[in-house]
C-alpha cells in the first residue's frame, strides 16, 4: 500500500489521466453498444471458408427456385419490371461479351462496319543532313523548335538520326518537313 502511495505521489498526474482515460472508455463502450443494438436488424453471418460451398438463405433459395420455374416470356417480363421498380438503366454489359464466341456470319460484319481508324498524331524523324549546310541546319532547328538554344540546337543536329517532334498534327508535321528539306535534312513522317 505504501509503495501504490509512493508511486501515486510522484506519478499523480499521471494516474488522474489513465483513470480519466479509463472512464472515457467505458463510457463510449456503453454508447456504442447502445447504438449498435438499433443499428442491425439481423445477426451477421459468418462468411465460410474458400473451398467449401456457401450456405444461402432460405429466402433467397426459394426466390430462385420460383424464378427457375419462370418461363423465358415471364423472365422478361420479370426483367422489365425489376428495371422500373429499382430504376435501372438498359446499359449493355461488356464485360461478359469479350468471352462469348461469335458466329462466323456477325465476325465478318463486324469486320466490314469498323470504322477505319485515321492516323491524327504524326512523329516527324531526321534521318540524315548535308555536312556543307549544317550551320543552316542548326539555325532552323533553334527556330522552328522551342526551348532550343544554339548550343542544344547543334547537339541535336549532331544526335541525328532522332526524332525532331512527336505527336504533331499532320500539316505541323509537314510544315517542319518542307523547312527541314529546305536547309539539306532527310527527314521522314511517320
Amino acid at each position: 500500500m505504501q509503495a501504490l502511495r509512493a508511486v501515486s505521489a510522484a506519478n499523480y498526474g499521471a494516474l488522474t489521466c489513465s483513470l480519466r482515460h479509463c472512464k472515457w472508455r467505458q463510457a463510449a463502450a456503453f454508447v456504442l453498444n447502445k447504438q449498435n443494438r438499433f443499428l442491425c436488424a439481423e445477426s451477421l453471418t459468418i462468411p465460410t471458408p474458400d473451398g467449401e460451398p456457401k450456405i444461402y438463405p432460405e429466402k433467397i433459395q426459394t426466390i430462385v427456385s420460383q424464378i427457375s420455374q419462370l418461363t423465358l416470356v415471364e423472365v422478361a417480363d420479370l426483367n422489365e419490371l425489376l428495371k422500373k421498380t429499382l430504376n435501372i438503366s438498359d446499359a449493355p454489359i461488356m464485360a461478359y461479351a469479350g468471352g462469348m464466341p461469335v458466329p462466323a456470319g456477325a465476325q465478318e460484319e463486324e469486320e466490314e462496319a469498323a470504322p477505319v481508324m485515321v492516323q491524327t498524331s504524326f512523329t516527324l524523324k531526321m534521318n540524315k543532313f548535308d555536312e556543307s549546310k549544317k550551320v543552316a541546319l542548326i539555325k532552323e532547328v533553334k527556330a522552328r523548335l522551342e526551348g532550343f538554344n544554339l548550343v542544344q540546337a547543334k547537339k541535336f543536329v549532331e544526335s541525328c538520326p532522332c526524332v525532331v517532334k512527336a505527336d504533331i498534327p499532320k500539316d505541323e508535321a509537314e510544315q517542319l518537313l518542307e523547312a527541314f528539306k529546305a536547309v539539306g535534312a532527310e527527314c521522314v513522317i511517320e
